[in-house]
């Protein structure tokens, strides 16, 4: 269930909007035209939560907000586009050398805009993210990291979407032109893996709000419609098969198979 109200008069004009799904209602409130603030509640029972849902909206509209129907037209849709998600991260990585210093460019910049905002750059994110969940590129992590679990290969492939659209999109294509991008981390010792980066909208939340992660995940799939499912793969080689790892990736076997990055 979704109720948009509006209330205006000479110095107000500004929109209330509640969405009910299950045990959990979202409200988003602001002037009519913006994006809007954005919160949400879980409850012990759908029943329950319907009910003070229901006490919200006669509460507004007993202070003079009625109902409204163009909800394109009084919310703003998110700034946040694919092409603005790709621009922060490379503006980020010339932030300082340091990752972690990029990382907190990266969450303060989030965490000035609105809660909206720091939504849709996750989905962005996830939407990118899960085009690289594929056993071809799973193969070349498990040759690069002489091994690769399932939490190391997540890692992995935060940290080869950190490396920007271009070089991402044609890595997931094509594993074996990663090998330029490894030689900074085989000199300095360190591994392809960026977990931070796979929580940063949720710290950006939680920076700006102060509520933690859990209630983060509740308004990402209300505001965004995705649900952090991961697709399913069938992995189409075996660890063990040394010779059909060497056929599949030449080039990365001869630089890594037998000197993997290690800690």
């Amino acid at each position: 269930m979704e109720t948009l109200l509006i209330y205006k008069d000479d110095v107000s004009n500004k929109f209330w909007k509640i969405n009910v799904t299950g045990k959990v209602f979202t409200v988003t409130y602001g002037k009519v035209g913006s994006i809007g603030a954005v919160k949400t509640k879980e409850f012990e029972s759908e029943k329950i939560c319907q009910k003070e849902a229901n006490k919200l909206i006669q509460s507004k509209l007993k202070k003079g907000y009625v109902g409204a129907a163009l909800s394109a037209q009084v919310i703003k849709e998110s700034t946040m586009t694919e092409s603005l998600f790709w621009q922060l991260l490379e503006t980020a990585r010339k932030k300082g050398e340091d990752p972690e210093e990029q990382l907190e460019w990266l969450i303060n910049n989030l965490t000035r805009r609105p809660i909206k905002d720091i939504v849709m750059f996750d989905y962005w994110f996830n939407q990118n993210y899960n085009k690289s969940y594929s056993s071809n590129l799973w193969a070349a992590a498990y040759i690069i990291m002489g091994g690769c679990s399932d939490d190391c290969f997540d890692y992995f492939r935060a940290w080869l979407l950190y490396q920007g659209k271009e070089t991402y999109e044609s890595i997931i294509i094509n594993p074996e032109i990663i090998i330029p991008c490894l030689r900074d981390l085989e000199e300095e010792g360190d591994m392809p893996q960026f977990e931070d980066l796979l929580y940063i909208a949720s710290m950006a939340y939680e920076e700006k709000t102060g509520f933690d992660e859990d209630q983060y995940y509740h308004l990402y799939e209300k505001i965004s419609g995705d649900s952090y499912v991961e697709p399913d793969i069938e992995l189409d080689w075996d660890e063990d098969d040394e010779e059909g790892l060497r056929k599949r990736f030449p080039k990365l076997w001869e630089r890594y198979g037998e000197n993997p990055l290690e800690y």
